[in-house]
């Protein structure tokens, strides 16, 4: 994405909750994204999902007076991968946003609260409940969830206290948050067959709004959230170039009290083994070392199509899905959500 000459490097500040666990319409790019699995009556996990919804401020429709103008648009996507049927069930919705908080008007399709987490899409919602726990609501032809994603760790503050550098230009960054270990409960219907959300199912959740997230040189990202099964959280990420080079990188590690945040250089991923889609022709290593200070992670897709085509909503084929981790002693020591974006063409954002 080019720079606009209007960006100006974010500024630090402490983050305040609930208020900024809302939406920042004065910001470019939001996004509130939810993965994890879900275990059945065993301990192992059945399904893996993802809901994400994004809001992006228009900048060309600013200055219209009409109520009608889409100044704000909402996109969401959700996504399950049925690990015993082998197959990602995905869909998506996009709409106009109004400037009304969530519930205030009935005809409103999509809103974005301001003061705490309360995002609505037609009949797909993440909203923050009266207990403080949210909930997660989708409903599409093939799949629906219905899930409760309790808190059991403080919020990990990415980054620099919460402001996350994406690139060699302080322009290029967020104000990005993290909650690992979210305890799941509620149902998954799938194809008609309802499934109850067995214990230890566990979920993630970020939150990151920015004005200018990717630098010029960067056609996408290659990005994990891993909860490790000792309770630590392991993040890691890197922007790519179009010849594959890392154009910057960066993460966390958080265990127990302790939070260890990953300078440029230090995060390093290394391809080991190449899927091809049969649809978009895009290839996506789907299993990685994943080198951090914390130690050497072996990353493995569950399931190698994960694919998800949101040309519908915000444009762009990616993959995204749920992985198993190993450590260095090739022990199995975490699960949680890859992201792989910019193979099958240049982000823009």
């Amino acid at each position: 994405m080019a720079l606009h000459p209007a960006v100006h490097a974010l500024a630090p500040k402490r983050l305040q909750f609930p208020r900024d666990a809302g939406a920042h319409p004065d910001t470019t790019t939001e996004w509130w994204y939810a993965t994890g699995y879900i275990n059945g009556d065993g301990s192992e996990p059945l399904f893996g999902f993802q809901v994400t919804f994004f809001r992006s401020r228009v900048a060309k429709t600013q200055g219209m007076q009409s109520r009608l103008a889409a100044k704000q648009l909402i996109f969401a996507h959700a996504a399950i991968t049925d690990i015993q049927g082998k197959k990602l069930w995905h869909d998506q919705r996009m709409a106009r946003a109004s400037g009304a908080e969530p519930g205030q008007n009935p005809m409103d399709t999509a809103s974005a609260s301001t003061t705490d987490t309360g995002v609505t899409l037609q009949d797909w919602s993440l909203l923050r409940q009266a207990d403080g726990h949210l909930q997660a609501k989708v409903k599409s032809a093939d799949f629906s969830l219905t899930l409760t994603l309790a808190a059991t760790q403080p919020v990990l503050l990415q980054g620099a206290k919460g402001l996350s550098q994406k690139g060699p230009d302080p322009e290029h960054s967020s104000y990005y948050y993290s909650l690992p270990h979210l305890r799941v409960s509620g149902e998954l219907t799938l194809r008609g067959k309802r499934h109850t959300v067995g214990a230890g199912s566990t979920a993630w959740l970020d939150h990151e709004w920015s004005q200018a997230v990717m630098p010029p040189q960067a056609v996408g990202w290659d990005w994990m959230g891993i909860n490790l099964f000792d309770g630590s959280a392991l993040t890691a990420f890197r922007l790519r170039d179009k010849a594959g080079n890392a154009v910057w990188d960066g993460g966390s590690f958080r265990a127990k009290d302790q939070l260890f945040t990953f300078r440029r250089g230090e995060v390093v991923f290394k391809p080991q083994r190449i899927w091809k889609s049969p649809v978009s022709q895009a290839s996506y290593p789907v299993e990685w070392v994943v080198r951090t200070p914390a130690d050497f992670y072996t990353v493995r897709a569950v399931l190698d199509n994960q694919e998800l085509d949101s040309r519908m909503s915000t444009g762009a084929i990616y993959w995204e899905g749920l992985c198993e981790v190993w450590d260095s002693n090739n022990k199995p020591v975490g699960r949680g959500y890859l992201e792989m974006t910019g193979y099958a063409a240049p982000m823009r954002l």
